[in-house]
């Protein structure tokens, strides 16, 4: 079963047993892929439930639904500091990878990236193709981009931590440690050259709780890996 292809559908396509496939999805399995009649792939729906399905012509014919038991026991939201370049890329294809539920792309006082839309559509491509990937139930919201204290005045989340290169924090692995009952929680990293003095204490006056990942000084699009690493092993090797 692992090794079926898997696209993502919308719910509209879907009628009764029969699935609608779009150009796009058509020209992907007949000509990209190579299936014909009666081979079998996986659609996901990216909101948790897979159906196995048979190509029939531009259709495709749901044969039964699938039990996916792929995403951690925590919702995981990662509030990132826009990197320059390309880098956000990287992050949301590793992040997405490793479990993450949404990520909240801010814009902070050091952010040199200013996105356009095309760039919004962009990123949730990505979350997309890797949730088909790595074989994720879900795939991972992409919120609009929004200023940083914005970000921080909308969370919610009863564990919120905020990553600091610099300073007596502690780590992130003793923390989490303490969290295993936690639902939701929210890991904030900043961009090249960290977040300033102001933003920090924004961040901790808001409830957020500062924490370090380590003694060295990790990039910007490293740091996210480590920190969603560190909290998706912790809460999948707890009992």
């Amino acid at each position: 079963m692992s090794q079926l292809q898997r696209i993502t559908i919308n719910p509209q396509q879907l009628q009764e047993n029969q699935l609608l496939l779009t150009p796009q999805q058509q020209h992907y399995l007949l000509r990209v892929l190579r299936l014909r009649d009666g081979d079998q792939f996986i659609a996901m729906n990216g909101m948790g439930k897979w159906w196995l399905t048979k190509l029939q012509g531009t259709r495709g014919e749901i044969l039964e639904i699938l039990e996916v038991k792929t995403e951690l026991p925590v919702s995981i939201t990662l509030m990132m500091a826009l990197p320059k370049g390309n880098g956000f890329d990287e992050v949301i294809r590793c992040c997405t990878e490793l479990g993450v539920t949404s990520i909240a792309p801010v814009l902070s006082d050091r952010s040199l990236l200013n996105p356009s839309s095309q760039k919004l559509e962009r990123w949730r491509r990505i979350a997309s193709e890797s949730a088909e990937q790595s074989e994720r139930a879900v795939i991972p919201t992409i919120l609009e981009p929004v200023a940083f204290k914005t970000a921080i005045n909308e969370n919610t989340a009863s564990h919120s931590y905020i990553c600091e290169a610099r300073g007596d924090y502690p780590h992130l692995k003793q923390v989490i440690n303490n969290a295993n009952t936690a639902s939701e929680i929210i890991i904030a990293i900043g961009p090249e050259g960290g977040w300033t003095d102001q933003e920090l204490e924004i961040a901790v006056k808001s409830g957020f709780v500062a924490i370090s990942l380590g003694c060295r000084i990790l990039r910007a699009v490293t740091a996210p890996i480590v920190a969603i690493s560190l909290i998706a092993a912790n809460f999948e090797l707890s009992p």
